[in-house]
């Protein structure tokens, strides 16, 4: 049996080039959104508040609940956050 080899995490385990690639940019948002709220020392009462968003839904960010987040409400988080959300596109590898 041959290994295959993926760019990425989400390549191996989505269905479609598509769905791995929203993935991919959600996780990316993420972590950078997780990485700047840590160093903010807020609580999640202070964030939910900042976002416009329930306890719980700052819950489910903090805990990578992946699944339940769409690039838009990720993109609005991170600017709330005072964070620049920036898009590079290039023609796939």
């Amino acid at each position: 049996m041959a290994k295959k080899r993926f760019d990425s995490v989400w390549d191996a385990i989505e269905d479609t080039p598509e769905v791995a690639e929203n993935f991919r940019l959600r996780s990316t948002l993420m972590m950078a959104l997780k990485a700047h709220l840590a160093r903010s020392e807020l609580s999640e009462a202070q964030i939910a508040k900042l976002f416009g968003v329930t306890q719980p839904r700052v819950s489910d960010l903090l805990r990578g609940k992946i699944n339940l987040f769409g690039l838009d409400a990720l993109v609005n988080m991170a600017s709330a956050a005072g964070l620049r959300v920036e898009l590079k596109v290039r023609k796939a590898a």
